[in-house]
């Protein structure tokens, strides 16, 4: 199994529907643990699932591996979460794109190490998006084009350090080779004022997130 474009499907709450539309429709599928029972509900044939296999539900999991998927069993003592488990994977079997669908939900401390582990320099070679409830965000190492509606809120926010010569274009707060601290909320609340703006980093990482890139029902 191997692919340059690479869906993983994390646990928590069921990702909305409207989520499958923006989706690739020709990606090696993995799913960490319970992300397995998302990926099945969304209509995804799945490659590969990774973890500790607590959370996920039995009977799909037996019809999984009945269909020939594989299964990476992990202790529930390990030292990585479902999610870091599942970029691992993908990485591992070349991915260069990776989109993680879910995540949202459950357990706060799982959250927020899900979102950091985003922009962990270990998948610095991957270009990694995700949408986490009717959110989109998108891990940004050079630059990045950012789509949505006029009006959109979006926000800049740096991990693991200082991000340093942040361009944008087309947002009603410009940043011109200016420089966003970990820990500031300074990028928080921006907003589109095109359908299409860019923003571009020297040095460092940003989480760019869209809350509101999918509509509510």
């Amino acid at each position: 199994m191997g692919g340059d474009v690479a869906l993983v499907f994390a646990g928590g709450d069921r990702p909305p529907d409207a989520v499958t539309a923006r989706l690739p429709d020709d990606a090696v599928v993995i799913a960490a643990d319970s992300g397995l029972d998302h990926a099945v509900a969304l209509g995804f044939a799945i490659d590969l699932v990774v973890g500790d296999l607590d959370s996920v539900d039995p009977r799909l999991l037996a019809s999984a591996r009945a269909a020939g998927t594989t299964v990476e069993t992990h202790p529930r003592e390990k030292d990585e979460t479902d999610l870091e488990l599942a970029l691992g994977a993908a990485l591992a079997r070349g991915a260069r794109t990776v989109t993680v669908v879910g995540g949202a939900g459950g357990r706060l401390d799982h959250f927020l190490a899900n979102l950091t582990v985003l922009a962990s320099p270990r998948f610095r070679e991957l270009r990694l998006d995700a949408w986490v409830g009717f959110a989109h965000v998108t891990v940004v190492r050079d630059d990045v084009v950012v789509e949505g509606r006029v009006g959109a809120l979006v926000s800049l926010v740096p991990l693991g350090g200082r991000a340093t010569g942040i361009r944008t274009e087309g947002l009603r707060y410009p940043l011109a080779d200016e420089d966003l601290e970990a820990g500031t909320t300074r990028g928080v609340s921006n907003e589109l004022l095109v359908p299409s703006a860019r923003v571009r980093i020297r040095t460092g990482t940003l989480l760019v997130i869209a809350p509101e890139a999918l509509e509510e029902p």
